[in-house]
């Protein structure tokens, strides 16, 4: 296998993953809890705050033990196969493919506008973008990332548009006016649940550090480089939307991005965008095909009863058989999410709370590797220890619990999924040993 991704290549698919769709229709979700400009703007700031500390805890543990198979890999380090191999299963069934189902259908929604195909025709366009983005990624990394880098210009692109409209509107949007709103708690952890959708995936991140050339030092660049892009990009964006709707606007507002370019340059500009933004979808969705092949390829290498998923294609330099499998589930996620009245929603409550768990179970890894492991170079090692990454988990628990409160029987639903796995914990007695320092 070889080491090919720059550092280039790793922030365009942190940047791809995380600066999708999400900017373009969560904050009207964010401002609905937030009681004032000012508290709308701190959710935003402290989401990248949040996000940078993460980043951290997840660059010590991608430059101290790179590997493929990321949040898997550093699971079964700090908790054992048992634990790792059942995140395998929620991650293949749950989180990522859930993931790349939302992604599937909010491209869907836009696409439909521009293309219509019917009553069903969200589904539709996300499934054939689930296939032909599959078979891109299983023909190589290479294109993938090639293409990867094209997408990922093309949602910069979009999100410039909608700042520059904004900051040069000609007709600027008068802001309502708003009544003294009460800012409690959890309509804060609420609103902080939707701008945490919105940094989603800069996780993704880890999946790479066995591909990048110099893994021990190019992981801590992508990560900590595209976290703090990415929350420069955030701020900027929503203050910009602040100045233009003011939040009472941006509340009611159902397609942030398409009408501010309506009211800037007409009805011609908004389709353009939308265009746009069916590119930032896609962008994300090759980021995520391609970062979640990597686990199902770990877990074949780890379970010789799985040993199919750990093929790997010299030529295309890519796990093909895992990349089959998780489009397969993934077509299954898009099938099931048509059938109910909103996909995006559907898919949204059946996945947050399962991958809040295990990225606080991840963090507290990092705690528990350090004791296991003191004598392990470690080219990178998080400031302010052991508070950041206890800090960090405590959060994700937090949003473990507010994300379930948020989605209800779907969170349910995804937690039912996660224990239908535990049978796998017997697959692993005879299969997988222990890791070893």
């Amino acid at each position: 296998m070889r080491h090919g991704l720059s550092v280039v290549d790793g922030v365009a698919v942190l940047v791809g993953v995380v600066v999708g769709v999400g900017i373009f229709g969560f904050p009207p979700l964010v401002a609905q809890h937030a009681g004032s400009a000012f508290w709308y703007l701190l959710l935003w700031v402290a989401g990248g705050a949040l996000m940078l500390v993460g980043a951290l805890c997840y660059a010590e543990l991608g430059a101290s033990y790179p590997h493929h198979g990321g949040e898997y890999h550093y699971l079964r380090q700090g908790w054992g196969a048992r634990i790792a191999l059942l995140f395998a299963w929620a991650r293949g069934t749950v989180i990522q493919t859930g993931a790349i189902a939302t992604v599937a259908f909010i491209y869907g929604e836009y696409a439909q506008r521009l293309l219509p195909l019917g009553a069903h025709g969200p589904a539709w366009h996300g499934a054939l973008a689930v296939g032909v983005f599959t078979a891109l990624n299983m023909l190589g990394t290479r294109e993938s990332g090639q293409t990867q880098r094209w997408l990922s210009g093309m949602t910069l692109l979009a999100l410039l548009c909608m700042l520059l409209a904004g900051l040069f509107s000609a007709v600027p949007v008068p802001a309502a006016a708003e009544a003294p709103v009460g800012v409690a708690p959890a309509t804060l952890a609420m609103g902080m649940v939707f701008v945490l959708l919105t940094y989603g995936g800069w996780n993704e991140a880890a999946y790479l550090s066995g591909e990048l050339r110099d893994p021990t030092r190019d992981v801590v660049r992508v990560l900590v480089l595209g976290a703090l892009l990415i929350t420069a990009l955030y701020v900027l964006a929503n203050w910009v939307l602040l100045e233009v709707f003011g939040l009472a606007g941006l509340r009611a507002s159902q397609a942030v991005g398409a009408e501010l370019m309506a009211r800037v340059a007409g009805p011609s500009a908004a389709a353009l965008f939308s265009l746009l933004i069916c590119c930032a979808a896609l962008s994300t969705l090759n980021a995520t095909v391609l970062t979640g092949g990597r686990l199902y390829y770990a877990l074949g290498q780890d379970v010789p009863r799985l040993a199919v998923l750990g093929r790997w294609d010299a030529r295309g330099q890519t796990p093909g058989p895992a990349l089959a499998l998780q489009g397969l589930i993934t077509l299954l996620l898009v099938l099931f999410g048509s059938t109910t009245g909103n996909g995006v929603e559907t898919m949204v409550a059946y996945t947050a709370p399962v991958f809040w768990l295990f990225m606080a179970l991840t963090a507290l890894s990092l705690v528990r590797l350090r004791r296991r492991h003191p004598g392990r170079a470690r080219p990178f090692r998080v400031p302010l220890y052991p508070w950041l990454p206890l800090v960090f988990a405590a959060s994700c628990l937090g949003l473990f619990w507010s994300s379930a409160l948020y989605a209800g029987s779907g969170a349910w639903l995804g937690l039912l999924v996660l224990l239908a796995g535990l049978p796998l914990l017997w697959l692993r007695q005879s299969a997988v040993a222990e890791p070893a320092e």
